[in-house]
């Protein structure tokens, strides 16, 4: 499409051609003439004059470029617009497989895609426009709300509750029984979970994640956060609203996290911890007691950051101050 037919679209505002067309996306080192890319950082500014790009997303005016200039605040946030407007697909709706097993009592709204080798227990419920991919498995009485896509082969046991918006990427399993064991005269004696899980709308699953039922009430996944792929939840945990959780996190069982937190990767959360809106850990780090609200942690176990990179400059010297003790010794003996 014409530039400003894309701007229409994506918001912005051109500064010079516009009706250069557009048939891609890229980024500026790989961009090709037809191509719209964007400068997110003044980093990467020296490598524009290279790129061949026709036009650029920007967040201010850049003179001496051949191509043609989209003004915006947010120029990743466009350039995101920009490659659903150019490559999004429109949804297909073919309609529910007689090949897919759909027991008794199954609801479905307008629209709703259910493809060959689905299965959908008695009682549940798929909303409009939804789309359900071969090999999924939905248990008994859970529910999927409207514009929501479950790739292959997802398990969503029973109990469970999926809200709108929600994207559930392939191998991820909801509401698995969460890791409850008493131990009694010599053997571990498994506690039921007998809760349930919640997926609030626009939540974002990625693949191989594990999200543990309650034992008793829900987990709960607040609404707009995104999991990576291949993260562990376990029972009772209740996030909060936005939040970010990268690969390879682990959260025990029953901790409370509130909104915004972002959790890179490969942390390590103990149980019955509670995490304060807004707080960022860094990778690799263990939480081990309650962080604060608007806190960054570092470490294992973590502390907040800045007491973490003093720690840090410590250790790095604890060679020399070893070698400047054993010094000390000899002159003292």
């Amino acid at each position: 499409m014409k530039l400003k037919e894309l701007a229409d679209i994506i918001g912005g505002k051109i500064y010079g051609d516009p009706d250069v067309e557009i048939r891609g996306a890229a980024g500026i080192k790989e961009a090709k003439e037809g191509d719209i890319t964007f400068l997110s950082e003044k980093k990467y500014l020296d490598d524009l004059p290279g790129s061949r790009a026709s036009a650029v997303i920007t967040k201010d005016e850049i003179t001496g470029l051949s191509a043609s200039l989209l003004i915006a605040d947010n120029p990743y946030f466009v350039f995101a617009k920009a490659l659903k407007a150019l490559y999004g697909k429109p949804q297909v709706a073919p309609g529910i497989s007689d090949r897919a097993v759909i027991c008794a009592d199954v609801t479905f709204g307008d629209r709703v895609t259910v493809y060959p080798g689905a299965y959908i227990g008695s009682g549940a419920a798929i909303g409009s426009r939804t789309a359900i991919y071969p090999g999924v498995f939905i248990g008994e009485g859970s529910s999927v709300g409207d514009d929501s896509l479950v790739y292959p082969n997802v398990t969503i046991r029973e109990n469970v509750r999926v809200g709108s918006k929600v994207i559930i990427h392939p191998g991820a399993v909801i509401g698995s029984d969460g890791f409850g064991y008493v131990f009694e005269k010599g053997s571990h004696y498994k506690i039921p979970q007998v809760g349930g899980v919640i997926i609030e709308d626009e939540v974002e699953i990625g693949a191989n994640v594990t999200i543990d039922r309650a034992t008793t009430g829900n987990t709960i996944i607040g609404a707009g956060t995104k999991i990576d792929n291949l993260v562990q939840i376990a029972h009772n945990v209740r996030t909060g609203k936005n939040c970010i959780i990268v690969s390879q996190v682990g959260i025990s069982g029953s901790v409370e996290i509130g909104d915004g937190v972002v959790l890179a990767g490969q942390v390590g959360v103990r149980d019955h911890v509670r995490i304060g809106s807004g707080v960022t850990v860094a990778a690799k780090s263990g939480i081990t007691d309650d962080v604060p609200a608007g806190q960054v942690y570092s470490g294992m176990p973590a502390i907040p950051h800045k007491a973490w990179l003093r720690a840090q400059s410590v250790f790095a010297k604890l060679p020399e101050y070893i070698k400047r003790l054993q010094e000390l010794e000899r002159k003292v003996k």
